[in-house]
């Protein structure tokens, strides 16, 4: 988006020069010559070699700057964007429909001068009438659509690998500051993970010893103090048992009483319990560690399509 300023003052410059014969009271005269010039806070939008251009009042400059706007590239928040880039005076700028609504930020430009709006810079608000243009039959509405889409991907073809790189220099920050934001965490998640995992082997050997003494048990009571025939039924009962506690962690589960599937549950719990008491946020873990897959991924893509674009351009020069 083009623009430049100049003192309010030198808007006359732009005007044909009038020729005025005084004539009565040098009031009047001055009246009559001051009355075609736009009041210093108002925002005029005209068309000058088909492109809008609108007209302000910088705030703390109180100067008079002109922005050149591009329809069908140009966007509400590149607009804003630009006039607090220009004066750094304005702290906040916003756009509202004639209803009060707030405009969004990736709305064409082009769009937007369809219809009046107001433009609040500052906490104030200037109303601004966009000029009426001829109404265009069907035919000409559909052939200059066909005019601006085409002109649009021409844009796109011709600036896409600086486009590219722009997002691939982005994708390279936005990874950087992830990776910043994940290390301390992932510390954090290692102590959380070793000592949960000591605390899980502790209790799957605590479970061979049980299983150890109970057969060791079973051996002496039949071979020692009793026979098979009193220990049969007392065996059959333990095994009953068993089956009884394992399907009733399935019930409580929903998951079939696996060995790998055990030792995974008690580490989650474990897990889970050491995180509250380390005030370690797992699902701000989770978040940024799927924000970070995002981005490698896309980061791929975009130097696979660059790569491409640089294979095509050495097949063009050898051909």
């Amino acid at each position: 988006m083009e623009h430049r300023c100049r003192p309010y003052c030198s808007v006359s410059s732009l005007l044909p020069v009038l020729c005025v014969k005084h004539c009565g009271n040098l009031k009047d005269y001055q009246s009559q010559l001051y009355s075609t010039v736009a009041p210093p806070d108002e925002v005029t939008i005209n068309y000058r070699h088909g492109l809008p251009l609108i007209t302000l009042t910088l705030p703390s400059r109180k100067e008079r700057c002109q922005f050149v706007v591009k329809p069908v590239l140009s966007t509400v928040g590149s607009f804003l964007q630009d006039l607090q880039s220009e004066d750094k005076g304005v702290t906040a700028a916003a756009i509202l429909a004639a209803d009060g609504s707030e405009i969004p930020a990736s709305t064409l430009m082009g769009i937007l001068l369809m219809k009046d709006f107001k433009l609040v810079i500052n906490k104030i608000a200037y109303d601004v009438q966009c000029p009426k243009k001829e109404h265009l039959n069907n035919e000409h509405t559909t052939e200059m659509e066909n005019v601006k889409s085409l002109v649009h991907r021409l844009f796109t073809v011709l600036h896409l690998g600086e486009f590219q790189k722009k997002k691939e220099h982005h994708l390279l920050e936005k990874i950087d500051h992830l990776k910043k934001q994940l290390q301390p965490l992932e510390q954090v998640k290692a102590r959380i993970e070793a000592r949960s995992e000591a605390k899980t082997s502790g209790l799957l050997w605590a479970g061979l010893a049980l299983l150890s003494v109970q057969g060791g048990a079973m051996a002496w009571l039949t071979w020692w103090v009793y026979s098979w025939d009193i220990m049969e039924p007392v065996t059959y009962f333990i095994t009953f048992a068993n089956s009884m506690v394992f399907f009733a962690y399935f019930i409580v589960t929903r998951q079939n009483y696996t060995y790998s599937a055990v030792r995974s549950r008690q580490f989650l719990q474990f897990f889970h319990k050491k995180s509250q008491q380390q005030h370690f946020d797992v699902e701000q873990y989770n978040k940024l560690k799927e924000d970070l897959a995002k981005a490698t991924e896309s980061l791929k893509q975009v130097r696979h399509s660059l790569n491409w674009r640089m294979k095509v351009e050495e097949l063009r020069e050898k051909n």
